[in-house]
């Protein structure tokens, strides 16, 4: 199964991974007396969903064994064995417990004072993407279901002013796009951008949007954002199964695409950044950290996911045993990282190994900038990364 070292380009793998694996240990790396920041707001698709979908009538959703074979919870609708990227990340700003769902969240107010899920799989920037495959939550809805959150927020702790000062603090952040090309461009038999807009029109119009929802979000009391691009669409297992490679390790065509859509974000947060003088945003480079070569950190197989998937969906088939040696495998199903691969990225966003990681810093630093005394002495230092 193991391929060639050309074939090593995978979407969300990084580069250098031994010497992060042997250097960092999740749960010796943040021993925290209390989180980073007071909360935490994920936005996203089925790569962060933890929940989301199980009470939607969809086909793309995860309640079920082999997922979560390796969660503490079993099958909680996580799109992978273990831990997604963001559980862990939680983890490292300090949070005891994950992120809970909006689904879950909302049968009690106090629980969402420390962040909510919104994540959705198979959601997009699009309303349309997606719903080949059933009802999902894209990016609009869960900006509206954000907006609950912060009206419930309000309630408890009393007033608008305060939960505007508390949100103010917490980090969001935003991984959409990912399903606008899988479930939306490339499925030309049912939707038509295909047709309609060459790549780079495709992905103006999807910057286009994703800039009003991020607005809507800074309306709401959003101040700091980690915005993350497009992986490489076009080396996961079904992409090369589906749509073939033509020789080469991955489908160009795909990731170049996707390429258009990160070039045009990057320049959204150098925009963003200039014009809005009380708010701090980050690209975190999804696509540069998957290029690499596997075997270094112990990744044996990078074409096939671990579980054995319907044909149909690419997600794995309800009941059967995975491999083994999890910690070997890039994918776990079709689409989406293993958990191994997951602690990995996480690590990075947090604290890049790598300047290209994040744009222009990291996770761990931006949260320390936003922790300095006022807005006037933060808009100071970040004055350095631009």
């Amino acid at each position: 199964m193991a391929g060639t070292t050309c074939e090593a380009k995978t979407w969300l793998l990084v580069f250098a991974l031994s010497l992060v694996v042997s250097t960092m240990q999740l749960h010796d790396f943040c021993v925290c007396a209390k989180p980073q920041v007071p909360c935490f707001f994920i936005f996203g698709d089925s790569l962060a969903d933890n929940g989301n979908n199980n009470q939607l009538s969809t086909l793309t959703k995860a309640n079920y064994i082999p997922y979560g074979i390796d969660f503490s919870d079993g099958p909680t609708g996580r799109f992978t064995n273990g831990r997604t990227t963001v559980d862990i990340l939680a983890e490292l700003l300090g949070f005891e417990n994950p992120i809970p769902s909006f689904a879950s969240a909302t049968a009690n107010s106090s629980n969402l004072l420390g962040g909510v899920n919104y994540a959705s799989g198979a959601a997009g920037i699009l309303r349309a993407t997606g719903k080949h495959a059933g009802n999902n939550i894209s990016l609009r809805r869960q900006l509206n279901n954000h907006r609950i959150t912060v009206s419930r927020i309000a309630d408890v702790l009393g007033s608008k002013r305060l939960a505007k000062e508390r949100l103010e603090k917490c980090l969001y952040w935003v991984e959409m796009g990912n399903n606008d090309y899988i479930n939306n461009y490339y499925i030309p038999s049912i939707y038509p951008s295909s047709s309609l807009y060459n790549p780079k029109q495709y992905a103006a119009l999807l910057i286009q949007n994703y800039q009003r929802h991020v607005m809507k979000l800074y309306s709401h009391g959003a101040r700091m954002f980690a915005l993350v691009g497009v992986g490489q669409i076009g080396c996961t297992p079904n992409s090369i199964s589906v749509y073939g490679t033509n020789g080469s390790a991955c489908v160009d065509y795909m990731n170049d695409a996707a390429q258009f859509f990160n070039q045009r974000l990057i320049a959204l947060v150098d925009q963003l950044n200039t014009d809005l003088l009380d708010v701090k945003f980050i690209y975190v480079n999804s696509y540069g950290m998957g290029s690499g070569d596997p075997t270094i950190a112990g990744f044996k197989v990078w074409n096939v996911g671990c579980c054995a998937v319907n044909n149909n969906t690419g997600q794995c088939v309800p009941n059967k045993t995975p491999c083994e040696n999890r910690n070997e495998y890039v994918f776990w199903d079709s689409f989406h990282p293993t958990e191994a691969l997951n602690l990995i990225t996480a690590k990075r966003v947090y604290n890049a190994y790598d300047p290209s990681d994040c744009y222009p810093m990291d996770i761990s630093s931006l949260v320390q900038l936003f922790g300095l005394g006022g807005i006037s002495a933060q808009i100071a230092d970040l004055a350095q990364y631009w």
